[in-house]
């Protein structure tokens, strides 16, 4: 059965996520009635899963390299978009990732106090992933580079778990259609399954998002329908993610996310990267 095979520091999986960087990330989640701006929030949730995926992979004798995970953004250039001592790597092995965040940032979060209060507390919040916002949509570009990071991933690890790749985009292509160059990097295989191919649109508008969906019909446009048909079907690992989430994810559904606000882009992530067969 394809993606059963087994993650671990011999055979590791990757993840690289295509990060859309272009002009209009400037604008907020949610149209005018946002607050917060796409490219900042994208690399908040970016930076947590670095973060997260860093934790999961800590044991007592140190980070083990059970991931190796990659950022390319796209928009005024199309290239690795790391920060610091990271800065024009592609895969990187997650033990590296944890050891060289580009900086450390003080925030503020509340807690509960225990009296049934709320306290605020000073954190620090590592930063790999700067917000972008700047030209255009090469989409094609991104998805050309990636297919060339996960191909040169697959010579070396022929027989691991199949590369996950999630494109995360707020606009229309500006370089032509991407069907092709998606089509091919989804043929792109190891022996345990073909490459994994999620699509996340982000929103301008405040209505609700649509996860999951098993059809194009109820999409509202022809942009929409595109990423739908460039994701891939949920693996067996990724419905049951889903169901724990909450979501009633039918056969055929596909990882695509439309109108994603940051509430479900962290969910859609978390449900994406959560392999069932980490070792």
């Amino acid at each position: 059965m394809a993606y059963t095979a087994e993650i671990s520091r011999n055979h590791p999986a990757s993840i690289l996520l295509l990060v859309d960087q272009s002009g209009s990330m400037d604008e907020p989640f949610g149209g005018v009635a946002g607050n917060r701006k796409k490219s900042e929030g994208v690399a908040d949730v970016t930076n947590r899963l670095l973060q997260n995926l860093v934790v999961r992979c800590a044991r007592e004798d140190g980070i083990r390299d059970y991931f190796h995970v990659g950022v390319l953004g796209y928009g005024e250039q199309v290239g690795p978009a790391f920060s610091g001592a990271l800065a024009g790597r592609g895969l990187v092995p997650i033990s590296e990732i944890g050891h060289a965040p580009a900086r450390l940032e003080e925030r503020v979060r509340e807690r509960e106090d225990g009296m049934g209060g709320l306290v605020k507390e000073k954190v620090r919040f590592p930063i790999w992933f700067e917000p972008v916002a700047n030209g255009p949509t090469p989409m094609c570009g991104a998805l050309q580079q990636a297919m060339e990071q996960v191909g040169g991933w697959l010579r070396a690890h022929p027989e691991g778990f199949p590369p996950l790749v999630v494109n995360i985009s707020d606009g229309q292509p500006t370089d032509g259609d991407p069907t092709p160059i998606a089509s091919a990097l989804r043929r792109l295989r190891s022996s345990d399954g073909e490459v994994l191919l999620l699509n996340v649109h982000l929103s301008s508008n405040p209505a609700a998002p649509i996860q999951f969906p098993e059809s194009e019909a109820g999409l509202p446009d022809e942009h929409a329908r595109l990423l739908f048909r460039l994701s891939s079907p949920l693996t067996p690992g990724m419905h049951a993610a889903a169901r724990e989430e909450g979501h009633s994810v039918r056969d055929g559904a596909r990882g695509f996310v439309f109108n994603a606000d940051v509430v479900s882009l962290i969910k859609f992530l978390n449900i994406g990267t959560r392999p069932s067969n980490l070792r």
